[in-house]
C-alpha cells in the first residue's frame, strides 16, 4: 500500500505529538514519584510513631501492682 506525500507528513506530526506527549506524561510522572518517595518515608514514621504512643507505657512497677490487686479482686 502507497501513501500519498501528504499523509506521510501527516503521520509523522501525529507520531510526533505523541512522543512529545510520552515525554510530558514521563517528567509528570516522575515528579509524582519525587512526591512520593518524599511523602511516604516521612507518613510511615508518623504512623509508627502514632503506634508506639497508643502502646502500654506503663512502668514495670505499674503493671506490677495492677497484677497484684486486679489477681487479688477476683
Amino acid at each position: 500500500m502507497v501513501l500519498p506525500e501528504d499523509s506521510n507528513n501527516m503521520l509523522c506530526d501525529l507520531l510526533d505529538r505523541i512522543a512529545e506527549s510520552m515525554e510530558k506524561n514521563t517528567v509528570i510522572l516522575n515528579r509524582i514519584a519525587d512526591h512520593y518517595d518524599g511523602v511516604v518515608p516521612v507518613m510511615t514514621r508518623n504512623q509508627k510513631r502514632l503506634e508506639d504512643s497508643q502502646e502500654d507505657n506503663r512502668s514495670a512497677l505499674d503493671k506490677m501492682y495492677e497484677s497484684v490487686f486486679v489477681g487479688n479482686q477476683r
